[in-house]
């Protein structure tokens, strides 16, 4: 029998030889969808929201330092804003806001408390007050100098931090710290070079530092006494068993005899929370005249005519222009009563020394009987109110303006004033704004007094309550400065107060020739 083959048997493995390993590559799922492959500004965007996120955070967490400025504790922080400016918050009393800058970061001061100890020294010792200013101005550098220090530290270790969690890789973790350094730095240099010192000139308060323009004093006071405006200031601070008494009562300054006050309102829509607003700011604020600019109605019917009566006890000269909503028997009713002057036609009346001109609005909407003219009414009652005033002007033999002030409801008829007057006042559009036309002639038109009435209720937001007061010169009758007030709408008890000066009347600005 043929022997059997041998069967194959398996070589044997070196005892130092290891078994050979299948070792794929690493699965690349861009390889089988291109479109998955990382984008550059994807991954910019998203280290960039890090980066940002970060910051902020690293800002409110650890961004703030704590700092004695004169006889008061402070803290100061920067946050990220849209608008940038400096905010001052006195609790309980409110917020004091300023114009200081225009950059992404706005600076927070929150005054904690007021130290009893300081306080008291600079009662006991006064001469001590003729050095709080520099003491106040060294103060203010050294913490704003700690808050860059600190701010800087804050969001570089925010922003390292969240980069670290995020991607858990330290270099796109310090990138995200550097790139918030530079962010940070770059807004500094924004600060820098939008730095506005006069925006001290201009604050807005809130809450019951609404009261403080009766501390500041008039236009002209502020430049001029600027000394005495501090001290008044130190005694607010130091006297804190009466702050609140005080924002609303104490006398900066002896009254300039040479401002005039004038309150002007406007669209109250039949709201009778609008006539003890008045009567509140005619005390506060020692109004000479009170000007309404209109729509002092809603429907102009007979049967609202008793809504007026009131305007015979506001404390002030009443003068008043028809608005679209206002009728002919509204006009005649108001006529009549004490206190109350009438301007329409382009008649001319003087009133505490104030030669006032208007013309009436030629429409009256709420009659549906006739169809609305249009903007071409508007025009051409402002080029007869305009008319009126040249042939006025060209009457007189003397080089002054004849009228001073030139009222308007609509602003299309009051642009027609354009050069003939100094000072336009309108309403209508129920929000304010300030303008200089072209020919000289500012334009002031001025929100609703009477938060657009009853029509606040159909809107989610009440409309803002405004009115504002300016400060004329008694002898020019040029207008030195303007506080604008804003009070919440139905339902809301926010206060805010806003001092606005003329360019030509700010510290080291040029006197700009007298037009019109």
């Amino acid at each position: 029998m043929p022997s059997p083959s041998p069967s194959p048997t398996a070589t044997p493995a070196s005892p130092n030889r290891l078994p050979p390993r299948f070792d794929p590559a690493p699965f690349d799922p861009t390889a089988l969808d291109p479109t998955a492959r990382p984008r550059p500004l994807v991954r910019a965007a998203g280290l960039a929201a890090v980066t940002v996120l970060g910051a902020w955070v690293g800002l409110l967490v650890v961004g703030s330092v704590h700092i004695s400025v004169g006889p008061m504790d402070t803290r100061m922080a920067l946050r990220p804003s849209l608008t940038g400016g400096t905010k001052i918050n006195v609790a309980p009393l409110g917020a004091l806001e300023l114009n200081s800058h225009h950059a992404p970061l706005r600076l927070d001061v929150d005054v904690d408390r007021l130290d009893p100890i300081r306080s008291q020294a600079l009662v006991d010792h006064p001469e001590r007050l003729s050095g709080l200013q520099d003491e106040v101005a060294g103060d203010i550098t050294r913490g704003t100098l700690g808050l860059a220090v600190r701010s800087c530290v804050a969001v570089v270790f925010g922003a390292t931090a969240l980069g670290l969690a995020v991607y858990r890789r330290p270099r796109r973790a310090l990138a995200a710290g550097g790139l918030a350094l530079t962010l940070l730095t770059a807004s500094g240099g924004a600060v820098y070079a939008t730095w506005n010192p006069n925006s001290v000139l201009e604050p807005r308060y809130s809450g019951l530092l609404s009261s403080a323009p009766s501390v500041v004093g008039n236009a002209r006071s502020i430049v001029t006494d600027f000394d005495v405006y501090q001290r008044e200031l130190a005694r607010l601070v130091t006297n804190v068993t009466q702050l609140y008494e005080a924002t609303s009562t104490l006398p900066a300054y002896q009254p300039d005899p040479t401002t005039m006050r004038v309150l002007h309102i406007s669209d109250v829509h039949l709201n009778p929370a609008a006539w003890h607003i008045v009567q509140s700011l005619v005390r506060q604020y020692k109004v000479n005249v009170i000007i309404d600019t209109g729509d002092t109605m809603d429907h102009g019917t007979s049967a609202e005519n008793g809504f007026l009566d009131p305007v015979s006890d506001l404390g002030a000269p009443y003068v008043w222009v028809r608005g679209n909503h206002d009728s002919a028997s509204t006009q005649r009713y108001l006529a009549k009563r004490k206190g109350a002057h009438v301007v329409d036609n382009g008649d001319v009346i003087t009133v505490a020394g104030l030669r006032i001109a208007g013309i009436g609005d030629p429409q009256f909407t709420p009659d549906r009987s006739a169809a609305a003219a249009g903007d071409a009414a508007e025009h051409s009652a402002g080029r007869q109110l305009a008319e009126a005033i040249r042939d006025r002007k060209r009457d007189r033999k003397d080089a002054a303006a004849p009228v001073d002030i030139a009222l308007a409801h609509n602003p299309i008829a009051a642009r027609e004033t354009d050069g003939t007057v100094p000072l336009t006042l309108t309403g209508h559009v129920h929000h304010r704004r300030t303008e200089v036309l072209p020919g000289g002639t500012r334009l002031m038109t001025e929100g609703s007094t009477g938060g657009s009435g009853l029509r606040a209720v159909d809107d989610r937001t009440p409309d803002a309550v405004q009115a504002s007061v300016l400060y004329l010169d008694r002898d020019t009758r040029r207008l030195q400065a303007w506080d604008e007030i804003d009070l919440g709408g139905l339902g809301l008890a926010k206060a805010e107060v806003s001092r606005h000066l003329p360019a030509e009347n700010r510290p080291g600005a040029t006197p700009t020739p007298t037009t019109p």
